[in-house]
């Protein structure tokens, strides 16, 4: 056999796209001797012949695609193929290949052994909607024609998602923002002003970047970029003048030796996004990436996240909601520590590593200072904390008729247009106490993650919520341990990370740390479990009642260590089954959300939504109380749900799903819609946390659970089946 055939033949055919699809000059020379068409001879199809064409197909398969001797290669046209492809199944015209296409699900294509002569059926939405993936991935990297293992269209689907999240969707979801890119990144898609450009906001303390950007703009000046340092203080008023020029504010970055010039410049440090309209660092989506990240052994991405929080928090006095100009004075969930734990337990023999740990902690504890232990987001009377970000005016990262419905009143009592009076209002000009309230509201349910959701909407900022106070527990936990175990009880506080409230703080020791936790737990204990209930509930710290909504943020107790064996207990028996459904866990009960309507429209974390976020800490939370049984349980259910739809919807995997739908759970009936739905021939990047959900779940599941994974067999079926093995 000639070389360049060995060669082809060898390479491992679930190899990444720059190796499978990179090198044509290896398929060129082991075509040029052919002369059939390989896959061309396709013809088009009609559809009105749909019907009569499945009345002819074969009740079984044929000679022509018998079980051949090793494994089986195919010879393909890629454009042709596209095209026939999509004419033949692709009823519904969307360029892809779904369970609700008409089309026979059958294509013909030729093999690499006969040179295209002899043929095989390529069958089933599964396999096709494949094809039509590997084809358009093939076409991205110019390819004409291309040699295409079956192996690649039959794969595993739990083995191919996998695949395809650590290869592929992680490098397509990764981001660092520099001058090699900031003409895109300095772009926002959210920016409703009338003249949007690319523009960066610099801290007064990186004086470096300040003098890198500039020198940028000054020599590139068709970027119109525009270079701007921020105030020392930032103020409400200060962020809400800045929303007239919206931008995004600058991350950490690292020296770097230009390989061309040999010249010293900067390099953005990476980060990676949430994906579809969301193209910034976001809090809480990069701590649930992380652990994907780990799982995939991309701990260096999960590390260099860290460096920018630490940047953030340094540098602007939080973890931003995300790195936008308008984002300014709002954060989200706390997750830094465990974060920075989980990287430090991969890279403990790394020489740089103790230094990690430090620059993290000091960061988390200035963050918990500055932010969470002050006013207006600590309440003096519980001890416990809200969200309750500061700010003025409409936000300004919603569309432009986002609140219509709400300011059309106003409007019209004030004989204004809608953006009249936005701008009215926006000025200060027009005073409107409700509104001011409401939007109060509306930034806290934005700074919480959890937007939108009836639990939260016009008394969010009033709140101590369960999910807040446990991750504030686990901060405490956390910091208390690592300064007792790593840094010999005794943590040294640098001027730059200390707050106005600690400017005496020279030191930090454990027990102290040790206290605080203590209390946050009496507190909780006092103010939001139900014994009743077994279950956590929010605070209102203005009614001073205990709330009633059913929430699964009760997990995250659990998940912080924070409940007692009993409690943990009770929420299994007594929490647990409210919150179960087909694809898992749902984010609150139907019965709290109450009925909806025209007047009263879902929203997307309420019933029947399931997120990532809320799956992985509950399994995490199962496990380490030892309720292993349930946490598989759980985990295989959202695996399912989602190896199904990636499977019967052309390898959707979307932001968030409806996990009372066994069909379609990806169809999401909420005000923002559903992002990573909308593709054509191929999924890029999937969705953030739910990528690493599905790479984090994988760990959990056993031998048995991912082989019934891999055949989509539903829970029920697996569990009777392990019932009949094992009886007893």
């Amino acid at each position: 056999m000639p070389g360049h055939l060995r060669k082809r033949s060898s390479l491992d055919p679930f190899s990444d796209p720059d190796i499978y699809y990179g090198d044509e000059d290896s398929l060129r020379r082991e075509i040029k001797e052919r002369r059939r068409a390989f896959s061309s001879n396709l013809k088009s199809f009609n559809r009105d012949d749909i019907q009569t064409y499945l009345g002819k197909l074969p009740a079984r398969r044929g000679s022509h695609d018998e079980v051949p001797p090793r494994p089986r290669k195919f010879l393909i046209d890629v454009e042709v193929t596209i095209k026939s492809l999509l004419e033949r199944e692709d009823t519904d015209r969307n360029m892809q290949i779904t369970i609700e296409d008409a089309g026979p699900k059958v294509l013909s294509v030729g093999t690499a052994a006969s040179s295209g002569y002899n043929k095989f059926d390529v069958r089933g939405t599964y396999m096709l909607s494949n094809l039509l993936q590997e084809l358009t991935i093939a076409q991205d990297y110019g390819r004409k024609r291309i040699i295409l293992d079956e192996d690649r269209l039959s794969e595993n689907p739990v083995n191919r998602l996998s695949r395809l999240i650590k290869n592929s969707f992680w490098n397509a979801l990764t981001r660092r923002i520099d001058g090699s890119n900031i003409a895109v990144a300095g772009r926002d898609p959210k920016d409703w002003t009338s003249n949007p450009r690319p523009r960066i906001y610099i801290p007064p303390g990186a004086p470096e970047q300040y003098e890198y950007y500039r020198r940028i703009a000054e020599t590139q000046p068709g970027l119109h970029l525009d270079v701007q340092v921020l105030d020392e203080s930032i103020t409400p008023e200060y962020v809400k003048n800045l929303n007239t020029k919206p931008g995004m504010v600058a991350l950490a970055m690292e020296e770097h030796t230009d390989g061309l010039t040999g010249k010293k410049t900067f390099r953005g440090i990476p980060f990676v996004v949430p994906g579809g309209r969301f193209n910034e660092l976001y809090g809480w989506d990069s701590y649930m990436e992380s652990l994907g990240l780990i799982v995939s052994n991309r701990v260096d991405l999960a590390k260099a996240m860290v460096m920018n929080f630490c940047f953030c928090i340094k540098h602007y006095g939080k973890i931003l909601n995300a790195n936008r100009s308008y984002y300014l004075l709002r954060s989200q969930p706390p997750f830094l520590t465990d974060m920075a734990l989980r990287v430090y337990d991969k890279i403990k023999t790394e020489p740089d590593s103790m230094d990690f740990l430090r620059q993290a902690t000091l960061a988390a504890i200035k963050e918990y200072y500055s932010v969470w232990m002050s006013e207006p987001r600590f309440d003096k009377t519980t001890n416990l904390s809200r969200y309750r970000p500061e700010g003025l005016g409409v936000p300004p990262e919603t569309e432009a008729t986002h609140f219509l419905h709400l300011l059309m009143p106003y409007a019209e009592k004030h004989r204004l247009s809608f953006e009249e009076f936005v701008q009215a209002y926006n000025d200060g000009s027009i005073k409107e106490p409700d509104l001011d309230e409401y939007f109060l509201h509306d930034r806290a349910v934005r700074e919480s993650g959890h937007d939108t959701s009836y639990r939260l909407e016009r008394v969010c900022a009033n709140l101590a919520t369960v999910d807040l106070n446990s991750l504030l527990y686990k901060y405490e936990v956390d910091i208390a341990r690592t300064i007792r175990t790593c840094f010999k009880d005794k943590l040294a506080i640098p001027p730059e990370f200390r707050t106005p409230a600690t400017q005496s703080v020279e030191m930090e020791s454990s027990s102290v740390w040790d206290r605080r936790a203590r209390r946050r737990k009496l507190a909780m204990d006092k103010y939001l479990w139900d014994e009743e209930q077994g279950m956590y509930f929010d605070y209102d710290t203005v009614k001073q009642e205990r709330r009633t909504y059913e929430s699964a943020t009760t997990f995250c107790a659990m998940w912080a260590g924070l409940s007692t064996p009993a409690q943990a207990a009770q929420i299994v028996q007594k929490a647990l089954p409210k919150f179960e459904v087909y694809g898992g866990l749902v984010s609150g009960t139907e019965e709290s959300r109450g009925i909806i309507g025209l007047d009263r429209p879902n929203r997307q974390w309420d019933y029947p939504y399931g997120w990532a976020p809320q799956q992985m800490l509950a399994w995490t939370g199962l496990l380490r109380y030892g309720y292993k049984d349930e946490a598989e349980r759980l985990a295989y259910k959202w695996l399912f749900m989602i190896s199904k739809a990636f499977v019967d919807f052309n390898g959707v995997v979307v932001e968030k799903y409806d996990v009372t739908r066994p069909i379609d759970p990806h169809r999401v009936d909420a005000e923002y819609g559903n992002q990573g739905t909308d593709f054509k021939g191929v999924p890029r990047e999937g969705f953030g946390w739910v990528n690493a959900s599905y790479v984090y779940g994988l760990e959990i599941l056993n031998a048995h659970m991912r082989r019934a994974l891999g055949a989509i067999t539903p829970y029920e079926t697996y569990s009777r089946a392990v019932d009949l093995q094992y009886p007893y």
